[in-house]
């Protein structure tokens, strides 16, 4: 590792990780055009965003920065792999690690991994369903769709809010930071499926202004509480490709699947670019 990496590594342990977060998250809020069109356009020749696949196509017309990163795309613009056994990729971005879970334990990077129970709160009978199944991370671009979909289709049993640190999310926090997904702030959304259990974790990152789900609107922090709520009245149903939440800026999600349930593509690894709506893997047993 570089001088400038051990830098940045060392740096997040040190950094006033919350109070930036929210700064970033009040800024990206702000709805002066003098300031907040000048960090959209700065942001699009940064990243390389193609603007022609958004709904709106015109950066100016969005009212703060926040609406411009989670912008809802054409219609069209995202096919769902058609296959009725496909397991959708749930967002744009780069896949960090896929493959089994061995024994609980859930692979980060060479040399570090976490398991199951701590990344979904710390309750083993949150995490028995997924002893020894399959996990798919998949890291959000920034310069591409910022929303997060359903891979298959699935009705909301519970969500728990996890407290935690907020390290910047990347590869190389990936293979410095140990047990880094399951340290920072997360939701852990827990779906019934045809595949059976489901976890989809959305993993908050530094400048993360906040996330969001469709049946609840936005996780507001709840200090150093972990917050479990059901949903055992079936309400929230959600289907195959749909909209489950976002981030505002941009982080991780973490998929869990029960042993024997998904075969994940041999020609995905990691760092593969990815979209929302292609295939991650096949449904087995469907």
């Amino acid at each position: 590792m570089s001088i400038k990496d051990q830098l940045f590594i060392y740096g997040q342990y040190l950094a006033p990780q919350a109070l930036i977060s929210s700064l970033f998250g009040r800024l990206a809020h702000c709805r002066v055009p003098s300031l907040k069109n000048p960090a959209i356009a700065r942001f699009i020749r940064q990243y390389g965003v193609d603007m022609n696949e958004a709904l709106e196509p015109d950066p100016a017309a969005y009212e703060h920065f926040n609406a411009f990163f989670t912008r809802a795309l054409k219609p069209g613009a995202r096919p769902l792999d058609p296959s009725r056994d496909a397991v959708l990729c749930p967002a744009d971005g780069a896949i960090s690690q896929l493959g089994p879970i061995r024994a609980g334990r859930v692979f980060q990077a060479k040399g570090h991994d976490f398991s199951a129970e701590e990344l979904l709160g710390g309750d083993a009978r949150r995490a028995a369903p997924y002893q020894d199944g399959g996990f798919a991370t998949i890291y959000l671009s920034p310069r591409d769709y910022h929303r997060v979909h359903m891979p298959v289709a699935g009705t909301l049993r519970e969500t728990v809010y996890i407290p935690g640190r907020l390290f910047s999310v990347n590869p190389l926090t990936a293979r410095s930071v140990p047990r880094l997904f399951a340290r920072n702030e997360r939701l852990a959304c827990l779906f019934d499926t045809e595949l059976g259990p489901m976890a989809v974790v959305l993993v908050g990152a530094m400048i993360v202004g906040a996330m969001e789900t469709v049946w609840g609107g936005q996780v507001a922090p709840h200090g150093s509480r972990i917050i479990a709520t059901r949903y055992d009245d079936g309400a929230v149903r959600l289907e195959k490709g749909a909209e489950m939440g976002r981030f505002k800026l941009g982080s991780t999600v973490v998929l869990l699947f029960g042993a024997g349930r998904v075969d994940w593509l041999g020609a995905l690894g990691p760092l593969a670019g990815v979209r929302m709506g292609q295939a991650l893997g096949r449904a087995v047993n469907l």
